[in-house]
């Protein structure tokens, strides 16, 4: 402890100072190439699934119901990377899964490359979507743990925006490559956040939770600067490290299962607003409309420009007020449900959508009011309030749940109303309690303790 006794004369530096150290924003963004791959891979389909469907080659060429298969079992592997992630996040730790989901990824887009018949092309699919589960339960858990709690909604939504840029870049691709390079270059991004990922530490908490004391406090110390007073965060992150792993009796407690279930509740609910819908099938719902690209990149834009908002607004206005706003957006929306009917009708029939201006903004309204509050904030608020000692288990469970039920969505012989799901939405956020500028200690505190501990 002399190491540590050492610093304690940075009490007075500035508190913002660690707001400001390079290093953690390096971190992060290492950390989210995985979601530029994983924004890529999930929407692959949605220009590859037209130019299939008029391939040369039977042994490629998809029918509707290949084409179905195809969009939506990239879920099932989602659904099974959050299952393994249960397992990984809390024995490799944060940084070494998403570090591991390059594996998956890479061969999945090699297949997808190299594709000689249907059956490559799906396990390409489930490949990729295999490891885009495992950054999904891994980089929003480690962003909230290496993160400083004035900077933590911001960077809370760097995922939702490189998953929306990953899509924008594919859309932006579709005009230049064949389905075949598309996939190539889907492993470029793979490659750049496993090489930077090497540079970067793993998270402090993990490390305290693990015993790896010197460890944690030179992680925090390259994350904080070692101008500031990182050493007594270390101390107050030390206090709130004591047992290592959840067992099946705590189960019980309210402090454990409560944030759980909010935290599974807010993605089975993120996911029934349908834009996974919206962004796998995109390109085949304008098919044979003149203005089919022109529609992808301007969801994508639309996207972008409400992530935006969010990850400016969410660390001045709050975590709760933008869930509102997000739900209203999506409760006023009546072309939401007119959508659900239409892509439904759409891929039922073989004959072709209209080709007008109408279908150009059909779709997009949902993605804005997502992305605006529903789409980053739940992966936020997952990862600052599942309490540590679970917050691997849990996390994963939380990915599990929200990718079954994308799959159910998604493909067509299993469709589910999302008529309730804004009105819902909206009651939901009235349990979420407001998290902005406190630390993760602290949000552990409100639910094992009660909210005076919490407000202090």
């Amino acid at each position: 402890f002399g190491y540590l006794q050492s610093h304690y004369h940075l009490s007075h530096a500035h508190p913002s100072s660690s707001l400001h150290n390079k290093r953690l924003y390096l971190a992060v963004f290492a950390a989210v190439l995985g979601n530029f791959s994983f924004g890529f891979a999930l929407v692959y389909t949605s220009p590859v699934i037209p130019a299939l469907e008029a391939h040369p080659n039977p042994a490629l060429r998809l029918d509707r119901h290949k084409a179905s298969w195809f969009g939506s079992v990239f879920t099932l592997g989602a659904a099974a990377g959050g299952l393994s992630a249960m397992l990984l996040n809390d024995r490799l730790g944060r940084k070494l899964s998403i570090m591991f989901s390059a594996v998956p990824s890479a061969v999945g887009y090699a297949l997808l490359a190299g594709a000689q018949g249907i059956e490559m092309l799906l396990l390409g699919r489930v490949l990729t979507g295999y490891a885009g589960g495992v950054t999904s339960a891994s980089i929003p858990v480690y962003i909230s743990e290496i993160s400083h709690p004035g900077v933590r909604g911001m960077l809370g939504a760097c995922p939702q925006i490189m998953a929306v840029l990953g899509s924008l870049i594919l859309y932006a691709l579709g005009l230049l490559l064949d389905w075949r390079w598309l996939a190539v270059a889907g492993e470029v991004p793979v490659l750049a956040m496993i090489l930077l990922l090497c540079f970067m530490p793993n998270s402090p908490r993990f490390l305290l939770s693990q015993g790896k004391e010197d460890e944690a406090l030179q992680s925090l110390c390259w994350l904080r600067g070692k101008d500031t007073d990182y050493a007594r965060e270390y101390e107050q992150i030390k206090d709130s490290v004591r047992n290592r792993r959840v067992s099946c009796a705590e189960i019980k407690d309210p402090f454990i299962y409560k944030p759980i279930l909010i935290a599974v509740g807010m993605r089975f609910l993120q996911q029934l607003s349908g834009v996974t819908c919206v962004l796998v099938y995109l390109q085949p719902i304008f098919k044979k409309t003149a203005v089919i690209l022109v529609s992808s990149a301007l969801v994508g834009l639309v996207r972008l420009f409400s992530v935006a908002i969010a990850a400016v607004s969410m660390d001045k206005a709050g975590r709760k007020i933008l869930l509102f706003v997000s739900g209203k957006s999506l409760c006023r929306d009546v072309q939401g449900k007119t959508f659900f009917n239409y892509f439904q009708e759409t891929l039922a029939s073989s004959a072709s959508p209209p080709a007008d201006l109408s279908s150009l903004t059909l779709p997009s309204p949902i993605p804005a009011g997502y992305a605006m509050g529903w789409g980053p904030i739940t992966w936020l608020l997952m990862s600052e309030i599942l309490p540590l000692k679970a917050r691997g288990v849990a996390s994963g469970l939380c990915v599990v749940v929200s990718w079954l039920t994308a799959f159910t969505l998604t493909h067509p012989r299993c469709w589910l109303t999302s008529a309730f799901c804004p009105a819902s939405q909206e009651a939901f956020g009235c349990c979420v309690p407001e998290t902005k500028g406190r630390s993760l200690e602290q949000i552990e505190a409100f639910f094992r303790t009660g909210r005076r501990s919490f407000m202090r």
